[in-house]
């Protein structure tokens, strides 16, 4: 997951970089009044997201997949933990009904 997320902020990055050498050479308009880097975050934003979501599809699914294994494997614990606490009632009420 890692892994991913910080390909993920190479992308933004190198795409801000792109937008602010664009800005700089006067191929992109600057923002209005002092609003520049806001401009160049947002529009970095918008050019990196479709491509991470081409460049990154190998990455995404895997992290969704470890993701998905480790729920699996939590739920196993909570529902090994609820059979432990169902049979420790159990085994209570059982030596409570025959004392």
């Amino acid at each position: 997951m890692l892994r991913y997320t910080l390909k993920r902020f190479g992308i933004f990055a190198a795409c801000f970089v792109v937008v602010g050498l664009l800005v700089q050479f006067g191929i992109v308009p600057k923002g209005v009044g002092g609003s520049n880097v806001l401009w160049m975050l947002l529009l970095a934003m918008v050019i990196s997201a479709p491509i991470s979501f081409v460049a990154l599809r190998k990455d995404r699914d895997q992290a969704s997949v470890n993701v998905v294994a480790k729920v699996d494997r939590t739920k196993a614990r909570l529902d090994a933990n609820r059979s432990q606490e169902d049979a420790a009632v159990d085994a209570a009420a059982t030596a409570g009904k025959s004392g």
